[in-house]
Order: C-alpha cells, then sequence, then structure tokens
C-alpha cells in the first residue's frame, strides 16, 4: 500500500519560516520524481517545486530564492523548507510522487500565515 504522509505545516507570522516533510512508504521512492503542490481556497492546485530522481529542481517563481526542495533517499522522504514566508503561501500543501504511469499524492497539510 502506497501512503505519503505531510508534516509540518502550522501557523506562522509573515516573514517565519516552516519545514515540510513528507514521508513515503510503499514505492521504490528513489526512481519517483518529487514535488510540493499547493491549493488555495477558491484556487487551483499548483506547483510549488519539484525534484526529478537524478536531482533536478524547478521552483515556481513566486517562491524562487525563499523554497527548498530536498530529497533523502535513504529515508524515502521529501523536503521543503519554506523562509519569508508570505500571506500568499497560505494554502494547503500536498506531496506528489510521480513515474509514469503511476502518480501518488498525500492528504495535504495546512500552511497558514498570518499576524
Amino acid at each position: 500500500q502506497v501512503q505519503l504522509v505531510e508534516s509540518g505545516g502550522g501557523l506562522v507570522q509573515p516573514g517565519g519560516s516552516l519545514r515540510l516533510s513528507c514521508a513515503t512508504s510503499g514505492i521504490i521512492f528513489k526512481n519517483y520524481v518529487m514535488g510540493w503542490y499547493r491549493q488555495a481556497p477558491g484556487k487551483q492546485r499548483e506547483a510549488v517545486a519539484v525534484i526529478t530522481s537524478g536531482g533536478i529542481i524547478n521552483y515556481r517563481d513566486s517562491v524562487k530564492g525563499r523554497f527548498t526542495i530536498s530529497r533523502d533517499n535513504a529515508k524515502n522522504t521529501v523536503y521543503l523548507q519554506m523562509n519569508s514566508l508570505k500571506p500568499e503561501d497560505t494554502a494547503v500543501y500536498y506531496c506528489n510522487a510521480d513515474f509514469y504511469p503511476q502518480k501518488y499524492w498525500g492528504q495535504g497539510t495546512q500552511v497558514t500565515v498570518s499576524s
């Protein structure tokens, strides 16, 4: 059974930091492209950061320089370090594992940036 379990979300003030983790099981983690997506109320889900099995990374423009994605293949876990958080970063953040044609999602973790 495939499981992706996110953790690390919460309430933080503008300018603060959070580190999200996504622990996986049931997949050969090292083969998967891993990504973080987010969905704000009333908006479509959007990609935030993606890291390939080979370590190639892409970020959406609005988080470049503030967010860092990383993966630990020994722990089957992907991380998202989020610094200098802004209110517009408020959303449910989802972990994604992609190895065509298989694609899996976590249950999501809420991130709220507010004073």
